[in-house]
């Protein structure tokens, strides 16, 4: 969803790249010499980390740390995509960089345990935390857009109103992660778009775009039966001014990115 707007370096996938097999990454980070490293792979899907968890710290703990052993041997710098998952969700108020991560489930601890293995192994790094992604089109996007869009035949759409986050636009994300990396930063970044919303309010305004005459209703957290514990709030603040306004991505994407796709 992320990589689809890189634009630059060399870029690898599942099949060319495990991150997971320690031999591998130092191979392939041998060969090519990179000077800095963007690594995007994860396991995002929150509820099947909290069915497997050995898959969750396998792919987001581990797989990280090979990552950072790879930066450190060559001398490169990791950018680490990271999650608002690190925090408990019960702070009022967005969360900044300086609020101590406390993760709530596996998805989150396993994210969590990532950023520890950056900043313990490295000095050069980026730590970039986002929040409710948004990208990669029909194709690739795996997360709430596509999943809204499919009950567009619906004439009712549910919404989890007691909740807060924080869209991020992935085209968005990697242009300001190489601003970052051109000034030469180091440390961690909140990098959502601006703003703050719940899941009712972001399926409100998504539908308001692309399908007026749905009818959007507020619901609890707990109307839908889910395996892992959800946060109340996950919205991020910046101390870095490099985003714009979630509603302005939010537009952007769907116009360009699905509007071409779906049926009039």
């Amino acid at each position: 969803m992320v990589g689809n707007y890189v634009d630059f370096g060399i870029k690898t996938d599942r099949r060319s790249l495990d991150v997971t097999d320690l031999k591998e990454v130092l191979n392939t980070c041998r060969k090519y010499q990179p000077q800095v490293i963007l690594h995007l792979a994860a396991e995002p899907d929150v509820d099947r980390c909290e069915r497997d968890p050995e898959h969750a710290y396998t792919v987001n703990s581990i797989g990280t740390y090979n990552m950072a052993v790879a930066a450190k041997e060559i001398g490169a710098k990791l950018i680490y995509i990271s999650t608002a998952g690190v925090f408990d969700g019960k702070k009022q108020g967005s969360y900044t960089e300086e609020d101590e991560p406390n993760p709530l489930n596996y998805y989150g601890h396993s994210k969590y345990l990532g950023e520890l293995a950056v900043q313990g192994m490295l000095k050069n790094y980026i730590i970039a935390r986002a929040d409710w992604m948004l990208g990669g089109g029909p194709v690739k996007d795996k997360k709430m857009v596509p999943k809204i869009i499919e009950q567009f035949n619906k004439p009712e759409i549910f919404g989890v109103k007691d909740n807060l986050g924080s869209p991020t636009f992935g085209k968005d994300l990697i242009a300001a992660i190489k601003k970052l990396i051109a000034d030469d930063a180091v440390g961690i970044f909140h990098l959502s778009n601006k703003g703050a919303c719940s899941a009712y309010e972001f399926i409100k305004e998504m539908v308001g775009i692309l399908q007026p005459d749905i009818k959007v209703t507020p619901v609890n957290a707990s109307f839908f039966k889910l395996d892992a514990a959800r946060w109340t709030n996950k919205s991020l603040v910046s101390k870095v001014d490099l985003m714009r306004p979630w509603q302005e991505a939010l537009k952007e994407y769907l116009e360009t990115e699905w509007r071409p796709h779906l049926k009039s």
